[in-house]
């Protein structure tokens, strides 16, 4: 029997790496990782945490100003944006430390370096050449700016986390949700936000009447430029003059880009095994993230299906369940849930309309645009929406959306619900809590009437 140095060999400790780390470990694979970055990958560096972290700042402008109109007489505000800096810096080195902690707990052994592949079975990593039975692939995405002329002044979604100082006017280019996530939220902390998008509805890919709702919404607060491309930067002594193709001249102080993403495959040393690449980079799998290779998996944003930090954790630990218990479960991509943390938030479960439309589904239409009872008070002229899309012929509930506040909250919930098979009668049958935003998903019986 041929004899490896580990069993499993990780690139990459992200959420996706770490998972199948430590479940590989606990099934007794001797298991090493390599990271030359930092621990926790994207989702806890320059991704979701913090992000989330400053998506709570930016709320608590708009809680201050809601609570006046309650009886609250607070001072005029102020925002330091390095004591949120060094806070959220506090906070991810913390997590840094337990995502390395379980890894030196389950006795994976750690590379604090670049490794490259240089067979189905060998890994060159620190200057040294070991062996593994396979290779897993968990290197993540990074972000990507289009090339035209002055895009070296632009910044990128990882550099808005460690700016020295806060942008008075700040551009923001892209229609996604990372886009409108750091539009709301540097508007909110008191930048003067501007955002560009070359279609005429944010968010593309979510369901396109929540399209339009967000974008309404959006726009009430935020200056939006869409149908617009940025043609060129150009640096002067009082900042950036970004050009946009619409004829528009914008003075601004930052430009971020937040145009898009790609799988991080460069310098890998996948020219030297047989590994099929996407056009965009991404590392191709089977159902069971098995690569052309046989001995080389990948996982996570590497293979570009969805990027979710919970999808990654989920696919690394079928990985490793799959080599070292020989439980094959399969991973099932149906109603995933979402969350957008713009403002208002954006949740979402299951089919949009439009798919199930083209999966030639015959579907019934629920949807209520409200106004929540804490803003009768507060003066906000802020909307919600709720959304069911329901198969006629089963009568399940095949599609949830809503924009409104705390949407990630409200959806993980009915993302149980939808799958456990949740038809309109059991959401008819189900008791709401009043007076609540949430009430609205089961209080609704008047379908949508066709145009």
């Amino acid at each position: 029997m041929e004899e490896f140095d580990y069993d499993l060999f990780v690139i990459g400790a992200g959420s996706g790496g770490v998972r199948a780390c430590r479940i590989a470990a606990s099934l007794g694979a001797r298991v090493a990782v390599a990271e030359e970055r930092y621990f926790g990958g994207t989702c806890v560096n320059v991704g979701c945490v913090p992000k989330k972290l400053f998506s709570y700042a930016a709320h608590y402008r708009d809680d201050v100003e809601d609570s006046r109109g309650f009886g609250w007489e607070i001072p005029e505000m102020s925002f330091n944006w390095q004591t949120l800096l060094k806070n959220k810096n506090n906070e991810i080195n913390r997590l840094n430390g337990i995502y390395k902690a379980i890894l030196d707990n389950n006795q994976v052994q750690v590379f604090q370096a670049r490794a490259r592949i240089k067979d189905g079975h060998t890994v060159e990593v620190d200057g040294k050449t070991v062996s593994t039975k396979y290779i897993l692939i968990a290197t993540g995405g990074w972000p990507w700016i289009p090339d035209y002329e002055g895009a070296e002044y632009a910044i990128t979604s990882n550099d808005v986390f460690h700016m020295a100082e806060l942008p008075k006017r700040l551009l923001v280019v892209g229609g996604g949700y990372i886009s409108v996530e750091f539009a709301s939220i540097f508007s909110r902390l008191g930048c003067e936000t501007t955002l560009s998008y070359r279609g005429d509805l944010l968010l593309r890919g979510f369901d396109e009447e929540i399209r339009h709702f967000i974008t309404a919404e959006i726009g009430h607060d935020i200056p939006l430029k869409l149908e617009t491309n940025i043609d060129k930067i150009r640096k002067h002594d009082k900042g950036l003059r970004a050009f946009l193709d619409s004829g528009d001249e914008i003075e601004v102080d930052c430009v971020l880009s937040a145009t898009g993403r790609k799988p991080l495959t460069a310098d890998l040393g996948l020219e030297s095994v047989n590994i099929e690449l996407a056009k965009n980079g991404a590392v191709v799998v089977d159902d069971h993230f098995q690569t052309s290779e046989p001995s080389i998996y990948a996982v996570g944003d590497v293979i570009d299906r969805v990027a979710l930090t919970p999808v990654a954790l989920a696919e690394g630990q079928i990985v490793a369940r799959t080599l070292f218990s020989g439980d094959s479960k399969d991973m099932s991509y149906q109603n995933i849930p979402t969350a957008v943390f713009c403002h208002p938030n954006l949740g979402t479960c299951g089919l949009t309309e439009q798919a199930a439309q083209n999966q030639g589904l015959n579907v019934d239409i629920y949807v209520a645009t409200v106004k929540q009872l804490k803003h009768t008070l507060s003066g906000r002229d802020e909307m919600a929406m709720i959304k069911l899309v329901v198969e006629q012929q089963s009568d399940r509930v095949i599609g949830l959306h809503m924009v409104g506040p705390d949407a990630g909250e409200l959806v993980q919930g009915f993302a149980v619900a939808m799958n456990a098979g949740a038809t309109k009668a059991d959401f008819d049958q189900t008791i709401g809590i009043h007076p609540t935003l949430a009430e609205e998903f089961v209080t609704m019986r008047t379908k949508r009437k066709e145009h």
